[in-house]
């Protein structure tokens, strides 16, 4: 088992520190003064900067305002109407995925195949409910939609068409195996651009099929289960995509935990990272690790109010390094989680480069990615 452990910040001295630290003096004064100017200065500085990016990258404009796709799956109303059973069927508005799972275990076989053809929309994104039955729906409500039928014959664990349209795909076994890992992609991604052989590490799907190859035996979700930003713009720069996204991710977990699965390694990726740091409060995770990220909308790991363990990162030749880390009025995302104030644990990444680099084969970080999805590190 790899051990993980962290060296020493070196102490760099600052001018004046051989002072009288107690001293109340004029110039004592004058020193915090200029140093809450210096503060503010650095603050405004870095948002021109994040405005400058953003604007001169693809406008405040780029990212044309996207709504996200919230609350229950198509075809609820339908659902809750449906009196088969000769009983009232779990609202997938108020459920839990807990009270989910207990609902599909009072049924027989053919009950729960008959809820599968009658609303496939439903029962494939209801979490709680038994995998393979949500593998089946979902194929049904693939093969009924041209724009994504190509999928069907796919493990694909919920389907929302609605919007951009929505996916999660699970490669190995969810239902055996020992260890999980979810991955949570950026912007730009959705049921049609999740899974593109022309970027084979940068979507969900080829960082899902890199982790899975790294450590056999691990069954990886490529999540694209939330509304992502579109382009470099406003949705990017804020977070209301990362909080509708967070809520999503939460139950997901919660839905592979009321099925008896571990609680998995969450790997996020860009504004990912976003949506992860605004779950983690509730979110069932084993790990937590960003890469490329922009920030989390927290200051340090103990800002996350997280029980699992968060690591971290970042090359020099990734262009998110360029991104001023500020949050001020709701633009920015906040502290860079690789920092060493932060309080994450460093992923080397030897190898890696740019922005979608961090699962090539062969690098550092797809070896320290599968070591933690494995449970191979402490």
């Amino acid at each position: 088992m790899r051990r993980w452990t962290r060296g020493h910040a070196d102490s760099r001295g600052h001018a004046g520190d051989t002072g009288d630290t107690g001293s109340t003096g004029p110039s004592s004064r004058n020193g915090r003064n200029g140093r809450r100017r210096t503060r503010w200065k650095r603050t405004l500085t870095a948002l021109a900067l994040t405005t400058a990016v953003v604007a001169a990258t693809a406008g405040w404009a780029a990212g044309s305002g996207q709504r996200p796709v919230t609350g229950p799956p198509p075809g609820s109303q339908e659902w809750r109407a449906d009196t088969s059973l000769g009983r009232a069927l779990p609202d997938p508005a108020s459920a839990t995925p807990t009270e989910i799972a207990a609902f599909f275990r009072t049924l027989t076989s053919a009950q729960r195949q008959g809820l599968a053809r009658r609303h496939p929309s439903v029962v494939g994104n209801l979490d709680g409910a038994p995998v393979e039955l949500r593998y089946e729906a979902n194929a049904t409500a693939l093969r009924r939609d041209a724009r994504f039928a190509h999928l069907a014959g796919r493990q694909v664990l919920a389907f929302d068409p609605r919007g951009r349209g929505q996916v999660a795909e699970v490669y190995g076994d969810l239902t055996r195996g020992h260890r999980v890992a979810v991955v949570v992609p950026g912007s730009d991604i959705d049921a049609g651009t999740y899974d593109r052989p022309t970027d084979p590490y940068g979507t969900p799907a080829g960082m899902a099929r890199q982790l899975r190859a790294a450590a056999p035996g691990t069954a990886v979700i490529a999540w694209a289960g939330y509304t992502t930003p579109v382009g470099v713009g406003l949705d990017a720069a804020t977070g209301g995509l990362a909080e509708a996204g967070a809520v999503r991710l939460a139950r997901l977990a919660d839905g592979l935990a009321a099925q008896g699965a571990p609680a998995p390694a969450v790997f996020c990726h860009s504004y990912g990272s976003v949506v992860c740091g605004l779950a983690a409060p509730r979110l069932r995770a084993r790990d937590l690790v960003v890469l490329g990220s922009p920030g989390m909308r927290a200051d340090t790991v103990a800002d996350l109010r997280t029980g699992a363990r968060v690591w971290a990162a970042k090359v020099p030749a990734d262009w998110i390094s360029r991104v001023p880390n500020v949050q001020l009025l709701g633009l920015g995302h906040g502290a860079d989680p690789a920092s060493a104030e932060f309080g994450a644990r460093p992923v080397p990444a030897a190898g890696a480069s740019g922005h979608t680099g961090y699962f090539a084969p062969g690098t550092e970080s797809l070896r320290t990615f599968a070591a933690i999805a494995r449970g191979d590190v402490r």
